[in-house]
Order: structure tokens, then sequence, then C-alpha cells
């Protein structure tokens, strides 16, 4: 009997990569919610095992050599568990490069671009004093756009992300596309993202692993004590 991995966790995309992952995986987990609306990532207990104070981050009892491991940052998370399981990190040499800069695409470009886009398009505008800037606006829209077409002439010649094999790439670029209405883009000329997205929300892996927490989230364009904590702080 595996130990459950322990999951320190908020239903953002980058917390939903790694519930994602251990659902596909089958890793059993247990999750602590770390509520970064009220705070808790500046916790000292949280801090101990995520010193950047950014969820998600994992300690998994059974670690290298049977000694517990505690990890941060959902890419190093993916990859670790990936060589734990034996599982969606590419079965040779040649597919573990493609997972690799797949992954490495979407920590250095969706992930950070999208967030960008939702911050500017949805969240800054609501702050007091709204910071409402057409520039900022514009320029990560276009941006994620970018992105996405990239994505999509990668899915005309594969089935997922890196290769036609499910993989950490699939599992870490998914939870960010889904947003795609709220980054304000389009799915009329991306037509194998639109197929790509639906065939994993699909997945019962997918589906259950991106609901983990979501009745907790508050509406953080209202939570003006949330907006002090992520964006002031």
């Amino acid at each position: 009997m595996t130990a459950p991995i322990q999951l320190h966790y908020w239903p953002t995309p980058n917390g939903k990569k790694i519930t994602i992952a251990l659902e596909e995986m089958g890793l059993p987990y247990d999750v602590h919610y770390v509520n970064i609306g009220a705070g808790d990532q500046f916790k000292p207990d949280f801090l101990a095992i995520a010193p950047n104070n950014r969820m998600p981050a994992i300690t998994d009892p059974e670690g290298p050599d049977g000694q517990p491991i505690s990890i941060f940052e959902s890419g190093a998370i993916l990859q670790y568990l990936a060589r734990k399981t034996g599982k969606f990190g590419g079965s040779n040499a040649r597919e573990q490069a493609a997972v690799e800069q797949w992954l490495m695409w979407q920590m250095g470009g969706v992930g950070p671009m999208a967030g960008q886009a939702h911050h500017f398009l949805k969240y800054a505008p609501s702050m007091d004093p709204p910071h409402d800037l057409p520039y900022a606006k514009d320029r990560y829209r276009r941006e994620v756009g970018r992105l996405y077409g990239v994505l999509d002439k990668q899915l005309a010649k594969t089935r997922y992300a890196a290769g036609d094999f499910l993989s950490l790439a699939d599992f870490a670029i998914w939870p960010w596309a889904m947003g795609w209405q709220g980054q304000e883009q389009t799915l009329d000329d991306k037509p194998n993202f639109k197929r790509w997205l639906e065939e994993l929300a699909a997945r019962p892996a997918f589906e259950k692993g991106a609901a983990v927490g979501m009745e907790r989230r508050s509406d953080t364009t209202t939570d003006k004590k949330a907006q002090e904590i992520l964006f002031k702080r």
C-alpha cells in the first residue's frame, strides 16, 4: 500500500496540474488546502516546504530511498511524480525530450502569459483604485493567442502536446488553456486546440482532478481582502 502524497493545494491552474497528474497516475493523496486569498501561503509551516510562498507543494512520505521528501514548483513536482511512477514522462529518450520541451514551454510561456492576461483583463480593472491598462490587456491577450496558435499547429500533427501519447505536458498546459474565454481568446481558428481541450475534458481523471476544491474559491474580482494579499503583498 503506497502512503498518500501530501498535497498542499488551492484550485488554481497550477494546483490542478498536480491533482490531474495524481488522478491519472492512480496515486493516493491527501489535500491540505492553502487558501492563497487568505494568506495561508505565508504561514511558517507552508514556507518550510515551499520557501517561494507559492503552491502547489507536496510531501512524499515514500521518497527516494524510502525517506520523505518535499517538493515545490509544479513542473518539478510533475517530473518527480513521473520518475516515481514511470508514467507520462515519455517511454524513451526521444519522447522524454519532447515532454520536457512542451512542459518547459508551459512553465515559461503559457502559465506566465495567461496569468498576466487574467490579471489585466479581469482582476486589475476591479481593484481599488481600478487599473484599466489597454496596453497590458492587448500585450498579454495577443501573446496568449500566439502561444495557443503554436499549440494548435503542434496538435495538427500529434494527438497530444508532446506526441501521440498522454504526458506531463498535457497535465501542465490544459488547466491554463481551459481558461481561454477569460483570456479573451477564440477557438474558431484553432480546431486542433479545440479538439484537444474537449478530449482531455472528457477524461475522468481530468474531470475529477480539476474539480478538487472548486467549491472553496471566492470571487477575487469582488474580494478586496484577497486582492490585497494576492496583488499587493
